[in-house]
């Protein structure tokens, strides 16, 4: 759930400081000169942009923690759609945001909390208000950790952390798209468990115990290997599974996903002002006739993620996927896209606007889904292969 895990090798690292600005001159022969104030590099939330909180931050000092600093974002969208599930509208109108984040960068201790409310709008799947989203995913502190950082090539966290897996973030405001894509949808987004992360030279390496999706059983172990090539591409490999099994089914917690295991290949390529992230996908679920899963199943995808700045206020971000699944009603495998050897296309495009604190963006996207079951589509008959939905989300990121 859901660009790729470079924020990793990113929090490894204390807090990054951009360079002062160079000395103003007046208007007179003798000169004066001023420093404008630093600007700040919060390590997280993590951002794949176009969209960026405030460079100067409230901060305090706070004696042994060192300076803290406390950010947010308070963000809202309006959206309309054809097709939707029992239980969906045609048109919706929510906050998808709002939340406040809390932490310190530097010294051997460190600390992440967010808290506040949030929805988490998906492509091909039924909008969940905020207030339910909250109370049936990660609570109202969806994401926090202590970090210990003996030094700036190793640390280890603990707590509720970001998932190592897949292109995409959790939240809205992570992404260069309001909603998260079809592959997102087959990740999990935060894990409760322990991290160790780990630097040298071009690569950036983390391995992360942990609950999977969210099911408070401990049997999921996950590993990112990130290899930075130059200043301009990234290569990152993921694999992670349930090494047990878990038998709990929630809206967070989905029985055959939390029983999988996934893997990516991620890549990253900037050139001027374009940004390209393409990425790869397999799951595999594998037959448990214990828990009720009478036989395998798999999917594959490919995603293409694109974002282009016209300027430092406009952007204009693209997604194209495609994912299919194996496996059979008759057979008894899992449902893990529209029916069992479903397939699906989408396409999605999001201008961006920008200015200090406030942006408003659009988004168009479009799910194409065939070789669906029976029940298992869109519309209130799960009999549509299409979606349509426009969005504008708008807010404040302080």
């Amino acid at each position: 759930m859901i660009n790729n895990k470079i924020f990793l090798s990113v929090t490894l690292s204390s807090l990054a400081l951009l360079a002062p600005a160079t000395a103003h001159a007046d208007n007179t022969a003798s000169a004066a000169t001023s420093a404008a104030p630093a600007a700040v590099s919060l390590p997280m939330p993590a951002m794949a942009g176009p969209l960026g909180l405030d460079a100067n931050p409230l901060g305090f000092n706070a004696g042994p923690l060192g300076k803290i600093y406390v950010s947010g974002a308070v963000t809202g969208m309006g959206m309309i759609q054809n097709h939707p599930d029992t239980g969906d509208k045609k048109a919706r109108a929510d906050i998808t945001n709002g939340q406040l984040f809390i932490q310190n960068t530097s010294g051997p201790v460190q600390f992440y909390l967010q808290g506040g409310a949030y929805s988490l709008p998906a492509l091909g799947t039924p909008y969940l208000r905020e207030n339910k989203t909250t109370a049936e995913t990660y609570g109202y502190l969806p994401q926090g950790y202590l970090k210990y950082a003996p030094n700036s090539a190793l640390s280890v966290e603990a707590g509720k952390l970001p998932t190592l897996m897949g292109d995409e973030y959790t939240f809205t405001f992570e992404n260069m798209n309001v909603e998260r894509g079809l592959l997102w949808n087959q990740e999990n987004a935060v894990n409760r468990g322990i991290q160790g992360n780990y630097t040298t030279g071009p690569w950036a390496l983390n391995l992360s115990w942990n609950d999977g999706f969210y099911s408070n059983h401990y049997t999921w172990l996950t590993g990112l290997a990130t290899y930075t090539m130059d200043t301009n591409d990234s290569l990152a490999f993921f694999a992670g599974g349930n090494l047990g099994r878990s038998t709990r089914n929630t809206y967070a917690t989905p029985l055959a996903q939390n029983n999988s295991s996934v893997y990516n290949v991620m890549y990253t390529h900037t050139d001027g002002a374009w940004t390209f992230n393409p990425y790869l996908q397999y799951t595999y679920v594998k037959k448990d006739t214990a828990i009720g899963i009478d036989n395998s199943g798999q999917t594959y995808g490919a995603a293409f993620l694109a974002k282009y700045n016209f300027d430092q206020n406009f952007n204009l971000a693209g997604r194209i996927e495609y994912i299919g699944s194996k496996g059979t009603v008759v057979g008894g495998a899992p449902n893990l896209l529209y029916g069992q050897g479903s397939r699906a296309t989408s396409i999605t495009i999001t201008p961006t606007y920008q200015v200090n604190m406030i942006f408003a963006r659009v988004e168009g996207s479009y799910t194409h889904a065939t070789k669906t079951v029976a029940g298992d589509a869109f519309g209130t008959s799960g009999n549509d292969k299409s979606q349509g939905r426009l969005m504008l989300e708008t807010g404040v990121m302080f």
